[in-house]
């Protein structure tokens, strides 16, 4: 890349700047840029006012910059500015500059010293600068002044985090030479976010105010806390010389001359000074751009391709041709339906790696869920057993009965299966609720017509809704039909019958495999056994005599004793 071409890099990056903020869209791509990080009265305005060579920035107690500054430094023959915000209006005197500057954040934050993250892009044109781009940031501060809210320490850091978070920012952190430089704010918050050092550039003001004696000279010389892109010190004007207008050219020479004579940094004087920050900044940034532009281009042209295709979506619209109209709205109907089926059915397109939602949760309501809130039924075998007790009793009356009757038996299991009607429902409603979801989901690709996603949403769920009420009227007569007959024929339910043949089938693999030999009655299996009293035998040999029954899936026989003797 050429000289030329390297020179054209900043005005490039400056005129993105300009088309993002004119569309509302804050930097998506991240340019390349230099933001400007320091506590307040650091001298960030006063670095800026000497690159420019003009007294143009707000000035006064507490938060001055209450609003990020762009400020395209651009070098031209005449000395203008211009503001985004006021197209095609020149401003030639710098005292207008700093009015619309405070009109403007008033106009966004109110009079109450508020701050706002919308930034004001301001535009230097002038012979004695060089292609630079900064971005001036609010001042950190510790203590709410006036109407500012208590936690205006929060909103400043979340602000400045906005911009040097970036990888593709450059930090410009300013810290005054008479203060400590292990409590610089900008430092810290730098070191926060860059901690290696390789894209903050320090800058060190006030040298000329520090206490006799003392001096930066390892700071500069990069020792004390190095930075890869290393520090600059300058001297700035104080606040008598801002009140007494004197003029910058003079302080630029003044600062000069502070450098050559003190003995501290006399060997680093050609590298101190604002005019050489304003050369290494605009090469730092030249550099910066050149290294980061390939990663740029890919991002701007993928952008660009996802911009194309959602432009494509709506290329079927004109509003002259009414025919189109219902095309297209038939097309996103159909599409919403499309989306419906594959969110249910399954696809592969667009999977879901966080969570289960569609077809797959519906699935697992069948099948993990609705079994665990069958197996959750409070079931109390104690409770059964006396349950069966009663009924087999109640459905004897006075008799003494031989056998379980099975009316006994129908009357526990129909209260068994009724039970069945609380997870049905409360599956049903598990589904209806999952459905819903996907259909809210599925109306997102409608957001840019909020009518159409409102009517959609509501005629599919109210559908849902009506079916809700058949479904769960088609698993309760379901329930009911199973409890009107119980088949006890069934495959499935071991009854005398099965277990009769059951037991013949174990019956004849045990003789086969005990060579024919048959078996005593003690190996067969026993379906009931206990005491027996049989009444009126005889009149002569008493009223009644108690026998040892057992009862097997042949025969049915009884003993004088438990020890099977007959």
């Amino acid at each position: 890349m050429g000289n030329r071409e390297m020179e054209e890099l900043i005005p490039l990056v400056n005129r993105l700047q300009d088309a993002f903020s004119a569309l509302g869209q804050s930097c998506l791509l991240e340019l390349p840029q230099i933001a400007v990080v320091g506590g307040q009265s650091a001298g960030k305005s006063s670095v800026l006012e000497n690159f420019v060579g003009r007294d143009f920035l707000p000035r006064g107690s507490g938060i001055v910059t209450r609003r990020p500054l762009v400020l395209q430094l651009v070098t031209s023959k005449a000395e203008y500015a211009e503001f985004l915000h006021c197209k095609g209006k020149k401003f030639t005197d710098f005292d207008e500059v700093r009015h619309e500057i405070e009109a403007e954040t008033d106009r966004v934050t109110g009079m109450n010293k508020g701050i706002s993250s919308i930034p004001i892009n301001l535009r230097v044109y002038s012979p004695h600068v060089l292609n630079l781009t900064l971005i001036d940031l609010p001042g950190i501060t510790k203590v709410p002044v006036g109407d500012q809210p208590p936690d205006i320490e929060y909103q400043i850091r979340e602000m400045i985090m906005q911009f040097i978070t970036r990888e593709n920012c450059l930090i410009l952190a300013v810290t005054p030479a008479n203060t400590d430089l292990a409590n610089s704010d900008a430092l810290k918050l730098a070191k926060e976010v860059d901690p290696q050092g390789l894209r903050t550039i320090g800058v060190i003001t006030k040298l000329d105010l520090m206490d006799e004696g003392t001096d930066a000279r390892d700071v500069l010389e990069n020792k004390l806390l190095p930075l890869r892109r290393g520090y600059v010190g300058v001297v700035n004007r104080s606040q008598k010389d801002i009140d007494g207008k004197k003029d910058i050219k003079a302080a630029m020479l003044a600062e000069r001359k502070f450098f050559l004579s003190h003995p501290a940094y006399r060997h680093i004087a050609d590298r101190m000074g604002t005019p050489h920050l304003q050369k290494v900044l605009n090469q730092q940034l030249t550099n910066h751009i050149r290294d980061t532009l390939p990663n740029f281009r890919n991002k701007l042209q993928g952008q660009l391709l996802s911009i194309e295709h959602e432009v494509e979506a709506y290329k079927n619209f004109k509003p002259e041709d009414p025919t189109r109209k219902t095309k297209a709205l038939l097309q996103m109907v159909q599409q919403f339906a499309v989306d419906f089926e594959k969110r249910i059915e399954g696809s592969g397109d667009q999977v879901d790696t966080l969570e289960l939602s569609g077809g797959a949760k519906i699935n697992r309501i069948f099948h993990e869920r609705f079994p665990f809130e069958i197996v959750k039924m409070e079931f109390n075998e104690k409770e059964l057993r006396r349950e069966i007790s009663y009924a087999i009793k109640n459905i004897h009356g006075i008799r003494t009965g031989l056998f379980t009757p099975d009316m006994a038996f129908e009357a526990i299991v129909k209260k068994q299966i009724v039970k069945l009607k609380g997870p049905s429902l409360k599956s049903v409603d598990l589904v209806i609720q999952e459905l819903i979801n996907t259909v809210k989901k599925c109306t997102k690709k409608l957001a840019n017509f909020p009518r159409l996603c409102e009517e959609t949403e509501r005629i599919v769920a109210n559908h849902i809704r009506e079916r809700e009420g058949k479904t769960k009227d088609q698993v309760l007569l379901l329930i009911d039909i199973q409890v009107s007959y119980i088949n006890t024929n069934h495959e499935d339910f071991i009854g005398f019958a099965n277990a009769q043949q059951r037991s013949s089938q174990v019956h004849k693999k045990t003789t086969i495999g005990n060579q024919g030999t048959n078996l005593p009655p003690s190996r067969q299996i026993v379906i009931r056994k206990g005491w027996l009293t049989i009444s009126n035998i005889g009149i002569m040999k008493g009223g009644s005599k108690g026998y040892w029954f057992v009862l097997t899936a042949e025969s049915l026989s009884w003993y004088k004793d438990d020890e099977n003797i007959s």
